[in-house]
């Protein structure tokens, strides 16, 4: 049978991390990135019948790090492994120190993104045209992942220990899931891959100045249309003595989802000028133009107004500054764990 080099922990795997010292970016990062991976590879093993320890090659993606796969997600559509909660459990003795141990996940509910084999891509392909249509929670793929999530946090008791992690389509469900239950007041660490921003890709115009006066008429666009919308609201509102909804927008500021992008990826690079946008208009004096239309997206709002997934209030930004060959490469999972690139973190907090 042949074995796709990717799929195979000995030849692409982050082999260096022999010990995991969870107060160390590098390594949360990596085992995360292995862990969606991990879900990629029980997908493909399901599908090309690599079945038992001899043949299956996505246990050691987990159990290198002393995780078990406890439960897999399941699409009821078609069978396919979406997502899957993995369970931390760590040598004994410990090999860590306290102040490590205390910042290690106890689970990590993990999710893939688009599959290209048949048996799983006209489903993955349906569930990115919801990410599209902003329509993902509407999914029953979202409804089994929201669960999971509920069902973990209650057995815990805190979101301090559960850690989501997804890339691509599967970053868009870590977000969500993410989301939702950051708005119960529990917050979840969130580590979310080359997620999606679907907007016109303006981050790949060169000049500075156009790009900056592109993203402010869009900022202006977006505030008067988004206050306008209110403004009805408001109105209806008054007529009925209903009192004002609270800003779903801000009960969401303290939560600080982990955001990997590259920039040769044009499917997540826009969230590098999204944040950094917000700082230049408070700069120029208008940041409260920002502060409306941040929450806002044109599509979103054209699309009957759902909430866009990929629009967060704050953040951890991480850059991978190191140039990729192509576009397969800066979306690929594989970057994250590398020891050769090149990351710039930012933090963004919403005021």
């Amino acid at each position: 049978m042949m074995i796709c080099e990717r799929d195979d922990f000995s030849l692409t795997g982050p082999l260096h991390l022999t010990s995991i010292d969870w107060a160390n970016e590098h390594h949360r990062r990596s085992v995360a990135a292995s862990l969606v991976q991990g879900i990629y590879v029980a997908e493909r093993d399901r599908q090309l019948q690599r079945i038992g320890p001899d043949l299956a090659l996505s246990p050691i993606w987990s159990e290198f790090f002393h995780f078990r796969l406890l439960r897999k997600l399941v699409d009821d559509a078609d069978n396919s492994i979406f997502g899957g909660i993995y369970e931390y459990k760590p040598p004994q003795p410990p090999s860590h120190t306290v102040k490590s141990m205390e910042m290690s996940p106890r689970f990590v509910i993990a999710f893939r993104g688009t599959v290209t084999k048949a048996d799983s891509i006209s489903r993955d392909i349906e569930l990115d045209i919801h990410v599209i249509r902003n329509g993902l929670h509407t999914t029953t793929r979202f409804e089994i992942a929201i669960q999971a999530v509920r069902n973990i946090v209650a057995s815990v008791g805190s979101g301090s220990n559960v850690w989501l992690a997804g890339h691509s389509l599967g970053a868009s469900m870590a977000l969500l899931t993410g989301k939702t239950t950051a708005r119960t007041g529990v917050f979840p660490e969130c580590f979310a891959f080359n997620p999606p921003f679907l907007s016109a890709p303006i981050e790949r115009i060169k000049d500075k100045r156009i790009k900056h006066g592109i993203r402010i008429a869009g900022s202006v666009i977006t505030a008067g249309l988004a206050l306008a919308k209110k403004a009805t609201q408001q109105y209806n509102q008054n007529h009925r003595a209903l009192p004002a909804p609270p800003d779903p927008f801000a009960t969401l500021s303290d939560w600080f989802p982990r955001l990997y992008v590259n920039p040769g990826d044009h499917l997540c690079s826009e969230y590098i000028g999204y944040f950094e946008h917000r700082n230049k208009m408070e700069e120029i004096g208008i940041g409260f133009v920002e502060r409306v239309a941040t929450q806002h997206s044109l599509g979103g709002m054209l699309l009957g107004g759902q909430e866009p997934i990929h629009l967060m209030p704050s953040s951890v930004l991480t850059v991978n500054l190191t140039s990729s060959r192509d576009f397969k490469q800066a979306h690929g999972i594989h970057q994250w764990w590398g020891e050769d690139q090149n990351f710039e973190t930012k933090v963004y907090q919403y005021n």
